[in-house]
């Protein structure tokens, strides 16, 4: 798999439509959840793009850590469904935690884990950081990964 990963002013019109698709066809569409995935954060995140030839295979965005949240956020982790059970989302979880961790150096990171996926963002070093919630009707928990030192991700 190929990753780009770049601010949104950097990723061009056809580029951007393979995103907002491929998140509407997980989150909205599948996952049979209404709600407005261009959030308006799309801006401030930085954006992780895994690549299989020409499709859009998987994707997560990125906040840095700001003055008032020394954490670092990971969402919209998503793989295409044409390409589920092979691993990408390991893939793109690793190299999100790789590239933050090559610009700023060990950082906490944060994330919304839909509670099913427990397990597999566990594996990869974060723990549930407080008490679960729902999120447009999916039940939710606020997970955490140490800051840790490069090359770490598991």
């Amino acid at each position: 798999m190929r990753f780009d990963f770049a601010a949104l002013a950097a990723l061009d019109a056809p580029t951007l439509y393979r995103v907002l698709a491929l998140r509407a066809a997980v989150f909205v569409v599948e996952q049979d959840c209404a709600y407005l995935d261009p959030d308006g954060r799309d801006a401030d995140a930085w954006h992780l793009l895994g690549w299989e030839a020409d499709t859009l295979a998987a994707y997560l965005r990125v906040f840095f850590p700001t003055p008032g949240e020394p954490a670092a956020h990971i969402g919209r982790v998503v793989v295409a469904p044409t390409h589920r059970g092979r691993g990408l989302g390991r893939a793109v979880m690793r190299e999100g935690i790789r590239r933050l961790e090559a610009r700023l150096g060990p950082v906490p990171i944060a994330l919304s884990a839909q509670a099913h996926l427990r397990a597999f963002y566990g594996d990869l070093g974060f723990e549930v950081a407080g008490p679960g919630y729902d999120e447009d009707g999916i039940p939710h928990l606020p997970m955490r990964r140490a800051a840790v030192r490069s090359g770490s991700a598991r």
